[in-house]
């Protein structure tokens, strides 16, 4: 079993990608890399907004953004792994920001709400329209996601990193610190509308220019998506042992400040055999604390030669 990595190595690592951290300014979040390559991908829900960037022939990295999120939540982080020589890309789920016209209406037959089986059979599409195995990143939400994909096919995984992802089975929300105790009594459709109502007021107090990103997606993301993603997070499938068999290498990391108690994600950590990083941060390490969260997966990349 791996915990929280204390080496003098990987200590060393993370308290210099801090100091970097700790250097970054505000950003348009709206503006993707100079170098970023956008397209569409055609996946089984419809059409997926795709952005990827660094040499074609590099390792491949997919960072999966969760509900109410997008590709643009790893513009700190796509930079430093290019650089590293990965080739990596992020897509928005079917229903939010610029995927917002994919949906169950295009699965056949047709169907009334996201499922898990939906953003699942995306997330493999992805993965398909390219080399593999691959780097996956699942971010909230999108961990159970790719947690449920890497149990169907183990062979498309190289590694999997947990970023912020729900640590509980059943209903994961009743784990969250503020909001639990409601959330066995509330539907899901309801908790997502309090969950966009918070982000366009900017309850977090995120700073202005993030907030004004966070709020701007929602001209376009579908509310129904959101609701529906709640509603699954309340029926969590307890993939803890089938996942734990696969070998993949696993990587947990959450911040001090996540919705979930850090004890919750060092649990789950500990249960899957996972490597776990706990950061000084809140849900969103990918924002916040970008080169930390970087530098933790290139260094199980490292420690995890690629398949010849």
């Amino acid at each position: 079993m791996s915990v929280l990595p204390d080496d003098d190595r990987f200590a060393v690592l993370l308290a210099d990608a801090a100091r970097r951290d700790a250097q970054l300014g505000a950003i348009d979040w709206s503006v993707l890399p100079a170098e970023a390559e956008r397209d569409v991908l055609d996946a089984p829900s419809g059409g997926l907004a795709r952005v990827r960037m660094g040499p074609a022939d590099g390792p491949r990295v997919l960072l999966v953004p969760g509900a109410t999120g997008s590709k643009e939540d790893f513009t700190l982080m796509m930079p430093a792994l290019a650089a590293a020589g990965c080739r990596v890309e992020s897509y928005d789920l079917a229903g939010q920001y610029e995927s917002f016209q994919a949906g169950p209406e295009h699965i056949d037959p047709e169907r009334h709400r996201y499922t898990l089986d939906l953003f699942v059979d995306d997330l493999l599409a992805v993965l398909a329209d390219g080399p593999s195995p691959v780097h996956v990143l699942g971010y909230s939400f999108a961990g159970t996601v790719a947690v449920e994909a890497a149990v169907r096919r183990p062979e498309l995984f190289v590694t999997l990193t947990l970023l912020s992802s729900p640590p509980l089975p059943g209903n994961s929300l009743r784990g969250f610190k503020l909001l639990g105790p409601i959330s066995p009594f509330v539907s899901g459709r309801t908790l997502g509308g309090l969950f966009i109502w918070a982000l366009c007021h900017n309850v977090n107090r995120a700073p202005a220019e993030r907030a004004a990103f966070v709020a701007a997606r929602f001209d376009l993301t579908r509310r129904s998506s959101v609701g529906d993603i709640l509603d699954l997070m309340q029926h969590t499938p307890d993939r803890t042992a089938a996942l734990r068999a696969t070998g993949i290498p696993l990587l947990v990391v959450a911040g001090t400040g996540d919705v979930w108690h850090t004890a919750a994600h060092r649990t789950y950590a500990a249960d899957l055999h996972a490597r776990l990083v706990v950061l000084d941060t809140g849900h969103s390490p990918c924002e916040t604390a970008p080169n930390q969260l970087t530098a933790a997966m290139l260094d199980l990349f490292r420690t995890r030669p690629e398949p010849a």
